[in-house]
């Protein structure tokens, strides 16, 4: 299998972030992509390659060019003000205030782009952020070329972000980025299968509208869980996109009988898509251990996972999501991708 990684990752290292209404460690640490990237390595999966650079031009097709330029510029203008520390959003424009004007004050910007505290930017985010689009683009590349799988082992996550905003510990989708590339090289219709245990409603806003690219996310309940606002069953696209959205929300504590349930229906819808190729944001922590999150998935079921997605028949391009049991991380993911290794040969 194709694995892309660099370990350029590491220059973004949040500090601190805001969980529970308290101050905390960063549970979105470089340690993660180094934890899965030893394991690959270690299983046999594959080897790792590192990066082509695409530019901006693939990733202004799913986000907005202001955003990104608020991305570029944002380290340079929190340290300007004799900032030192990451940049934590701490006031946000909410029901009748203006999204359309960006503020120049920075502090009002973080605001604007961000939905949540919990992602810190710091003086290496933007760098992080592009190298993974880069990371995707490349693995998305070489499915293009005739591979039947590659892994985007990149970090910071993805999902969360949308066409113009930040959080979730995301600042650009990757997976959503890839699926556009393979849009815009002729690619009829592609289906992104996200895993993770909180809804990629960065993933989801972006394709709402759109028939070419199927989203299909398991997650806990937004009723409870992050991130809250999106993720509802009923939620199942708009205009061409109507029908073309399918959440499986699941109460916190689901183990792997219901997970699994769900998983085999969203296979389903996947294989009557018919796509050209298959995304899958591949969270792991769904794993019962995971410290942020409630499901109950144990270590041996992420084989079956990825063995189930194998039989899909389809290419497929796995993008690192979530996953936060550090010292775990790296079997879950290894298991996912030896699964369907197994299965697809």
């Amino acid at each position: 299998m194709h694995i892309i990684y660099s370990d350029a990752h590491r220059v973004h290292r949040g500090e601190v972030e805001f969980y529970r209404g308290q101050l905390v460690p960063c549970h979105e640490t470089p340690e993660r992509a180094d934890h899965v990237a030893e394991a690959v390595v270690r299983r046999g999966i594959g080897s790792l390659a590192a990066p082509e650079s695409f530019g901006l031009a693939p990733v202004e097709r799913v986000h907005a060019p202001r955003y990104l330029r608020f991305l570029e510029r944002a380290w340079d203008m929190w340290s300007a003000l004799g900032n030192t520390r990451d940049a934590i959003p701490a006031v946000w424009p909410i029901r009748g205030m203006r999204h359309d004007v960006e503020p120049h004050n920075v502090i009002a910007q973080l605001g604007l782009y961000s939905f949540d505290s919990g992602t810190p930017f710091t003086a290496g985010s933007w760098q992080a952020a592009r190298l993974g689009a880069d990371i995707a683009l490349t693995a998305q590349r070489r499915i293009a070329e005739g591979a039947r799988a590659a892994f985007a082992l990149s970090r910071p996550p993805g999902h969360h972000a949308g066409a113009d905003f930040l959080g979730g510990y995301c600042f650009v989708n990757n997976a959503a980025v890839a699926a556009q590339a393979f849009v815009d090289q002729g690619a009829a219709r592609v289906a992104i299968l996200d895993v993770d245990y909180h809804h990629g409603n960065g993933t989801q806003s972006i394709f709402y509208e759109r028939s070419d690219v199927l989203y299909l996310s398991i997650h806990g309940d937004p009723k409870t869980e992050y991130p809250f606002y999106l993720g509802h069953a009923d939620e199942t696209g708009a205009g061409a996109g109507e029908g073309f959205n399918r959440n499986y929300p699941l109460a916190a504590g689901s183990g792997n009988d219901l997970w699994f349930a769900a998983f085999e229906d969203a296979c389903g819808r996947v294989r009557s898509h018919a796509p050209d190729a298959l995304v899958v944001s591949l969270g792991v922590d769904t794993y019962a251990g995971d410290p942020i999150s409630t499901f109950r998935l144990d270590t041996p079921e992420f084989l079956r996972m990825g063995a189930a997605l194998a039989r899909l028949g389809m290419p497929t391009l796995f993008v690192l999501e979530g996953g936060y049991a550090v010292a775990e991380i790296g079997e879950n993911v290894a298991h996912v991708l030896a699964g369907f290794r197994d299965v697809a040969g």
